[in-house]
């Protein structure tokens, strides 16, 4: 199993990635109710990554959040150039954030490496995001 990890360009938080996924669901069926992010570059490593790896988003300067990669699709843009449409499912899932500098394109990432999901800190199913970074900077957990 692989993941792969990507900048969220023009994204500041969880909750505006969460909307946005929602705005271009109901906009563009391409791929039914999965949520999909053009990208450049084929992965080579593809056959360890669909159905089993996860889009890991950077947001704010750390990896927040997760969304299971559901397919690689090659595909051809308006330029005529080939791209690769990476197929999400529409959950997203919060992770405990992680710092990760700023980087170009999209980075392999070990499940070892993956941040875990955000821990259930007040009872909720999302928890709350900036004490669960503090304590994570503090290596709580």
């Amino acid at each position: 199993m692989l993941h792969i990890v990507k900048l969220c360009v023009g994204i500041s938080s969880v909750e505006e990635l969460e909307e946005w996924r929602d705005l271009h669901v109901s906009r563009n069926s391409l791929y039914g109710t999965n949520h999909y992010h053009r990208t450049r570059m084929m992965p080579r490593r593809a056959d360890e990554i669909i159905g089993q790896g996860a889009l890991y988003w950077v947001i704010g300067g750390a990896i927040r959040c997760r969304q299971p990669i559901v397919d690689l699709v090659a595909e051809t843009n308006h330029e005529g150039l080939s791209c690769c449409d990476i197929v999400m499912a529409p959950e997203i899932i919060r992770t405990v954030p992680q710092p990760k500098r700023p980087f170009q394109g999209w980075r392999y990432l070990k499940p070892e490496d993956a941040p875990r999901e955000m821990p259930k800190l007040d009872g909720t199913s999302e928890g709350d995001e900036s004490l669960a970074e503090e304590l994570a900077t503090l290596g709580l957990i």
